[in-house]
């Protein structure tokens, strides 16, 4: 799945943003418009004119970030405010990302398939056997496992929908006192409709070890699950797991929950971010998009202002980024139209040019490690969105309709960590707790169970690659703020280099059996398919600085 309008993973969706009334950004003001929420973005210096800006317009300043450069408003006129020049861009404080892993698909899930019990295979964790993914970078005991795994001072962050601190897989490594919730559930949508449904917790707000649409516990379970006699094993095992929830029990990622996320994991010495979703409400944002509104060009222009600078600021503070490129299965380099944006409130889509000056954020930002998506024979995924400026590296992110391998079904997909709850909540597990579907597995040993389920998406790839940046800090990182710190430009440097080259396929334009065509451009060592090649563990593991 992948956090493009939903999740990037599974290829189901996820959609992190905040809330918004039924006008949006969309039109212009009337004297008759409600006051709303806004982040107001202002150039370097000019925070004392954007707030006079914001007092001329009839709003009032409630807050302010001066770390990453913006207002936080109350106001109904928000084209009147982005009319000063001190003001780079306005945008409602509401959702703006979706997270990017998808569930296997239907047809794979025959109910009374799953496995109860699973004996321990050699040499790894009960379920590695079913771990085509590790085995393809590398990380499994003849390969990482046996020269690096990581280390407990490696602070892993997991921007996403959550992380459930108390699945058996995930808890030895969960670290609690660090993990932090930015989001408020909202149960309906300014419609009334369903949206994150029902408050468990007082203030809607959860605890910051719970994850109630289970992409992000899978996100972090493939990054770093325990070699534990339990269930899988992530890639670097021995990492600590930071829940920076900023993903929405519907998956909607909004702007401000992103940027706090960002900031807050530069401050307290976080030392590599996973991030499998994209900002909403736009698939790309464009500043100057002539069939655009001037309020949606001001969104757009807030959302690729705020995200950069807090990309900027986490990246100063050590803190390397890593995302999902995408599962649109397009080039990023040549987007010609786009039909999926805004996607919230729902039903506000509408079709509109776009070129490449338009972005896909955080995927398109410098200073982020984007990866594309691979199946269980090496091709890239048909759902992977692709582009030579825009791939950095390649992972194994699983892909259902890769028949060039014995994989069948589901297990084509990768399989990773999912809570309970949320299995039972999806109809997926009998009430006797066994499995309903192919797609779930459960692993008992010694008394515990745990389960696990197989997702495929660009959300399921960026985390392998995740783990590897951690083996690498683990391994050369030097004492710091949290534990360990290492410049992100040598942690990036480190990746590419280890990296097993893979060239673009023969033809270049290589049609999937879906009917799909997608054209590989570049060399080598740098293509659009691939980037700088497939993440390998196991190459990370011994390379010297």
């Amino acid at each position: 799945m992948y956090a493009r309008g939903r999740l990037a993973g599974a290829i189901m969706s996820i959609t992190l943003l905040g809330g918004l009334g039924a006008a949006g950004l969309q039109g212009t003001a009337t004297a008759s418009e409600p006051s709303q929420d806004y982040l107001v973005f202002y150039t370097d210096g000019g925070r004392a004119a954007a707030q006079r800006a914001v007092e001329a317009a009839g709003g009032t300043v409630r807050g302010r970030d001066d770390k990453l450069g913006y207002l936080v408003v109350r106001a109904s006129d928000p084209v009147k405010i982005g009319a000063d020049p001190s003001v780079v861009g306005v945008t409602l404080d509401r959702p703006v990302g979706k997270a990017a892993d998808v569930p296997a698909s239907a047809g794979a899930r025959a109910a009374g398939t799953g496995v109860a019990d699973i004996g321990k295979a050699p040499g790894g964790d009960p379920l590695s056997d079913r771990q085509w993914d590790m085995k393809m970078i590398g990380a499994t005991p003849n390969g990482s496992y046996a020269k690096a795994r990581g280390s407990h001072k490696v602070l892993v962050g997991v921007i996403d929908t959550g992380i459930d601190g108390k699945h058996p897989d995930i808890a030895p490594n969960f670290d609690r006192a660090l993990s932090r919730n930015f989001v408020i559930d909202q149960p309906t949508d300014e419609n009334g409709k369903k949206l994150d449904g029902p408050c468990e917790h007082k203030g809607c707000k959860d605890p910051a070890d719970v994850d109630d649409d289970g992409h992000g516990t899978h996100v972090a379970s493939t990054i770093g699950s325990p070699i534990n006699g339990l269930g899988v094993s992530g890639v670097a095992p021995d990492v600590s797991l930071v829940n920076l929830r900023a993903g929405t029990d519907s998956g909607f990622f909004f702007l401000k929950p992103t940027m706090d996320a960002l900031e807050y994991a530069a401050d307290v010495g976080v030392d590599v971010v996973n991030m499998s979703f994209y900002v909403d409400p736009w698939t790309f944002n464009c500043a100057n998009n002539p069939s655009d509104t001037p309020r949606e060009r001001l969104e757009q222009r807030a959302i690729l202002e705020g995200m950069r600078r807090a990309v900027k600021y986490a990246r100063a503070h050590g803190v390397t980024l890593v995302t999902a490129i995408g599962n649109a299965g397009g080039d990023l380099g040549k987007p010609k139209t786009d039909t999926t944006s805004p996607d919230f409130p729902r039903g506000a889509e509408k079709k509109r040019p776009i070129d490449n000056t338009c972005l896909n954020v955080p995927a398109e930002l410098d200073g982020v490690i984007s990866v594309s998506s691979v199946g269980p024979s090496g091709r890239k995924a048909g759902y992977s969105d692709y582009g030579v400026e825009q791939t950095d590296i390649a992972a194994p992110g699983g892909d259902m309709f890769d028949g060039g391998t014995d994989l069948k079904g589901a297990t084509r997909e990768i399989l990773a960590a999912a809570p309970e709850h949320v299995l039972r909540a999806k109809g997926l597990l009998f009430a006797n707790g066994k499995p309903k579907t192919a797609s779930v597995v459960r692993d008992c040993q010694g008394g515990r169970c745990a389960y696990y389920q197989y997702m495929e998406g660009t959300s399921m790839a960026a985390p392998h690659v995740t783990g590897v940046a951690a083996l690498i800090i683990g391994r050369f990182g030097k004492p710091g703020k949290g534990g360990l710190q290492m410049d992100p430009a040598q942690v990036e440097r480190l990746l590419y280099a280890t990296a097993i080259p893979k060239g673009c396929p023969t033809p270049r334009a290589y049609r999937y059996g879906t009917g799909e065509t997608a054209v590989c451009e570049g060399p080598t060592d740098k293509n659009g398919f691939f980037g700088h090649g497939l993440v390998d563990a196991a190459r990370a593991a011994t390379v010297s600085p």
